[in-house]
């Protein structure tokens, strides 16, 4: 059994699809694209497709995850491709590695989220950061299953920074945005504990410690998702080990082979 790790982003319109959504769609892409799926034992048969820390709807992303069991190999490249065409435009499988590590969802601790905040001055928004910066403690309240919850917002916020957006294309990651007008940004590194510490929850400690309410709702994008790195504070690629693995394997290949050849 081979199995195949994926990344896709939600992007456009499309980031206001539901999880369920998205999974409704990837299971008649693997059919449109003829994938030889494994299934699930019993009375009820599922393809083996595992999904790891979805974005929340209405925000978009371009680092989702999921992992797919085949009952033949396949090249990761050509199987990208073929799920890429069968999939709506927005929801874009961007890269495909072949699993030879365990564990992906355990390498995704942390994420870097950018938030447009419309209307909002961009040294409105560096204050308020910064007040949110020097608290020890922002306590937030989200609705949940058992009543309203009351929570700290700050201990899983490893980086919380202000800046302008300009319309200016960088080398670094872009999110997907709604509009090329100037405003204020955030780029927020957040850890994935237990409640879970989401953008609009950091919106809201924002609200609570610096009175800062943006005039329209801000267009939330994941940029990507992985291992947080405590000493450079960065977000590592949770599929490299796999790409380092399949090299590793490649080089090792020819000198097993050359080692058992006849002299």
């Amino acid at each position: 059994m081979q199995r195949i790790r994926l990344r896709y982003t939600k992007r456009g319109r499309l980031r206001f699809t539901s999880h369920r959504d998205f999974q409704r769609a990837f299971e008649r892409a693997l059919r449109r694209a003829e994938v030889p799926m494994a299934y699930s034992a019993g009375f009820t048969p599922h393809p083996k497709v595992s999904y790891a820390n979805a974005a929340p709807t209405g925000t978009g992303s371009e680092a989702e995850y999921l992992e797919i069991a085949l009952t033949e190999a396949r090249d990761p490249d050509k199987l990208r491709e073929l799920l890429d065409e069968s999939l709506p435009t927005g929801l874009d499988i961007v890269d495909a590695v072949e699993a030879r590590t365990s564990g992906l969802a355990d390498r995704l601790t942390a994420s870097v989220w950018e938030l447009r905040l419309e209307g909002v001055a961009p040294e409105d928004a560096r204050r308020a950061v910064d007040t949110f910066n020097a608290a020890e403690t922002v306590e937030v309240q989200r609705l949940a299953k058992n009543g309203m919850r009351t929570f700290d917002a700050r201990g899983a916020v490893a980086g919380l920074e202000a800046g302008v957006e300009t319309g200016v294309e960088t080398h670094g990651p872009r999110a997907d945005r709604p509009t090329d007008q100037p405003c204020a940004i955030l780029r927020l590194v957040v850890r994935h504990v237990t409640p879970a510490v989401r953008p609009d929850d950091v919106l809201s400690g924002l609200r609570a410690v610096a009175d800062l309410a943006p005039p329209v709702p801000a267009a939330v994008t994941r940029l990507a998702q992985g291992l947080f790195d405590e000493e450079t504070g960065t977000v590592t690629d949770p599929l490299a080990p796999d790409r380092e693995a399949a090299v590793a394997l490649s080089m090792a290949t020819p000198t097993a082979a050359a080692s058992q050849a006849p002299a």
